[in-house]
């Protein structure tokens, strides 16, 4: 295999940029292991149908529209096969120490309903316009547009958000 087709492949693109995917996977979920699993699905899916060579001009980004849709998918499924109980599930100890975890912006935005949330962090992290957007999801640009409003909304009216005094509110 050649230096050139040796670049173009999956495992060179988890090299090159896998910390990266992993960020805006983290971003898009809210969980670390999550994310993980999420960007992993993601890498064996492309591994899958490209094994020898990536035929993309844009692989980074063919990556992170596969993580957006894949996360709102998984969503979709988990939310449908939730079942309601008496009884609470043990829960993973938090992390004091992650920033994550003391960020009151970051614990608004894990509030956020799925697809709000990746409309937010499309738009503002990855700098996607409404029409990138919309493809990505598989939405009309008005459900973007609609969604980044009522995440916005929300946002705005949570009150763990203040401003900091003599600043705009």
């Amino acid at each position: 295999m050649t230096e050139e087709a040796s670049r173009d492949t999956v495992d060179s693109l988890a090299r090159e940029h896998g910390l990266e995917l992993l960020r805006f996977a983290y971003l898009l979920c809210g969980d670390r292991q999550l994310a993980e699993d999420l960007l992993q699905d993601v890498l064996l899916a492309l591994h899958r149908r490209f094994p020898d060579h990536l035929p993309l001009d844009n692989p980074v980004g063919y990556a992170r529209r596969a993580l957006a849709n894949t996360n709102v998918s998984r969503a979709r499924r988990r939310s449908s096969g939730e079942v309601v109980t008496d009884v609470l599930p043990d829960t993973m100890p938090v992390d004091p120490h992650d920033p994550a975890e003391r960020d009151a912006l970051w614990q608004a935005l894990r509030r956020l309903p799925v697809r709000q949330r990746t409309v937010l962090v499309l738009r503002f992290y990855a700098d996607w316009t409404d029409d990138d957007i919309a493809a990505a999801l598989g939405a009309r640009r008005g459900t973007v547009r609609s969604l980044a409003s009522r995440a916005m909304v929300t946002l705005r009216a949570d009150e763990t958000l203040t401003a900091p005094e003599g600043g705009r509110s």
